[in-house]
């Protein structure tokens, strides 16, 4: 979760995720993870900015081979 994504925005100052999108992403990712876990498998879950996140995490695991990701499509 990047914290950027609950602050104000530079339209208008109201908050880019409110509390009603906060809750279902919440739930989105608690189902996820637990349908995950009946597979045998889980969810890597974190807080911060993503570029400080994913560096952290290759650091933690070592050897990783291929990070992807996707960037947010922003308005014009």
């Amino acid at each position: 979760f990047d914290p950027r994504h609950y602050a104000g925005t530079h339209h208008y100052g109201f908050p880019k995720t409110g509390p009603h999108r906060l809750r279902f992403l919440l739930e989105s990712v608690k189902d996820l993870r637990e349908t995950l876990k009946k597979k045998g498998s889980t969810l890597v879950v974190r807080k911060g900015k993503p570029e400080d996140v994913v560096h952290d995490l290759i650091t933690q695991l070592g050897c990783v081979g291929v990070v992807a990701f996707h960037e947010e499509v922003r308005e014009i």
